[in-house]
C-alpha cells in the first residue's frame, strides 16, 4: 500500500491470470495496481484486486474493514475502468453487500459484459462518488474509462498508459488494441487523440495500473508520451 496524498492510496497485487508469456518488452508485469480514495461522500475503490496470498489477503481485508468501520457513514463504491479489470469487484461487493450504498459502477458500453456484478451504468463525465470524473478512451473495445480526481490532480489509468519509470509514461502497445494493422490504426486514430484531450486537465499525478506511478509533472509526462513510440517499441 503506497500513500499518495491525504485520502489517496495505491496498492499492488499479483494478477492471478498472469503468465510469463504476458511479460517481456511489450508485455505487462505480474504486479498490477489499484486505487483507494476517501472523500466526504464515499469510499471509492478503482479496479480493486485483493491479494491472493493468504496472509496478504487477510491483512488487506482487515485494513479495509477497519477503514470502513472508521467511515461508517459513507457508502463503498467500486469503479471499474473496463470489463477486463473486473478483478476482485465481485468479492468486494459480496463482502460489503449489507453496507448501505455499496455498488459497482462501469461505463454503459461495458455493463453488458459485467452481468455477474449487477454493475450500474455511467456515462462519460457523469459526476461520480468521491468527486471522480470518468473520461472516455477509445481504442480498446469495449471502451476504457480513465478516472480524473480533481481534488488530488490525479489521473487513474487502466491500460491506455504504462508507467515507464523515472517519471515517464508510454502509451500501451499497439498489440493490445488488436492485430498488427488494426491495433496500430486504433492506436493512431483513437487512443492518441482521446488521451490528447486530457491535456486540458491540470494533471499532477498519473496512477497507471501497469508500471510505476508518476507523482509530479503528470501533464508533461503525458504530453511526452503522446510523441513517443508505444510501450515496447
Amino acid at each position: 500500500m503506497q500513500p499518495i496524498a491525504d485520502g489517496l492510496w495505491r496498492w499492488t497485487a499479483r494478477h492471478p491470470g498472469w503468465t510469463p508469456q504476458q511479460g517481456g518488452p511489450a508485455g505487462w508485469d505480474a504486479e498490477v495496481a489499484s486505487v483507494y480514495v476517501e472523500s466526504e461522500d464515499a469510499v471509492v475503490l478503482i479496479d480493486p484486486l485483493v491479494p491472493g496470498e493468504p496472509d496478504a489477503r487477510a491483512r488487506f481485508w482487515r485494513a479495509l474493514d477497519g477503514d470502513l468501520d472508521r467511515l461508517s457513514d459513507r457508502p463503498l463504491v467500486v469503479l471499474l475502468s473496463c470489463p477486463w479489470h473486473r478483478r476482485s469487484a465481485a468479492d468486494v461487493a459480496a463482502r460489503y453487500a449489507a453496507r448501505p450504498g455499496t455498488r459497482v459502477l462501469a461505463h454503459a458500453e461495458g455493463v453488458p459484459f459485467l452481468a455477474e456484478l449487477d454493475a450500474a451504468p455511467v456515462r462519460e463525465r457523469d459526476p461520480l462518488p468521491g468527486g471522480v470524473e470518468g473520461r472516455l478512451v477509445r481504442g480498446n473495445e469495449p471502451v476504457e474509462l480513465v478516472f480524473w480526481i480533481p481534488a488530488h490532480e490525479a489521473l487513474v489509468v487502466a491500460d491506455a498508459l504504462i508507467g515507464a519509470g523515472g517519471g515517464c509514461l508510454r502509451l500501451c502497445p499497439t498489440a493490445w488494441l488488436g492485430g498488427a494493422e488494426e491495433g496500430r490504426e486504433r492506436w493512431r486514430s483513437q487512443l492518441r487523440p482521446c488521451l490528447a484531450e486530457l491535456l486540458d486537465l491540470p494533471i499532477r499525478r498519473v496512477l497507471p495500473s501497469h508500471g510505476e506511478p508518476v507523482l509530479a509533472g503528470g501533464r508533461d509526462a503525458l504530453a511526452e508520451a503522446l510523441d513517443a513510440p508505444p510501450w515496447g517499441e
